[in-house]
């Protein structure tokens, strides 16, 4: 039997500048999902996964980099990531975000 959790990593939560989730340990997973959404605020934010060896030192796991526009619910994979996950956001204006990770063995 497969196991699968989802984790609410940021909710409603109010940001005017970049910022990080706080790491998640994910080494027994086999796939992750990140679900992003601006439910709030009058900017934009671009979201980039990152990953750790030991969640404290990070590098972007790829090239790829996920826009949200305001009300809009964004998602995409993670694969081949390791131990360890987290978004990082480049943040223009103010956003008011929902992030949750969703996550399979």
């Amino acid at each position: 039997m497969r196991q699968s959790m989802t984790a609410v990593l940021e909710r409603d939560t109010t940001f005017d500048k970049d910022f990080e989730t706080e790491p998640y340990e994910v080494a027994w997973a086999g796939e992750a999902r990140w679900f992003v959404q601006l439910v709030g605020g009058d900017g934009a934010a671009r979201f980039v996964t990152q990953v750790s060896p030991d969640g404290i030192t990070w590098c972007d796991l790829d090239d790829a980099s996920h826009v949200a526009g305001q009300g809009e619910l964004v998602s995409w994979p993670a694969t081949g990531f390791g131990n360890w996950l987290r978004v990082r956001a480049v943040v223009e204006g103010t956003v008011q975000v929902r992030i949750h990770l969703a996550v399979k063995a």
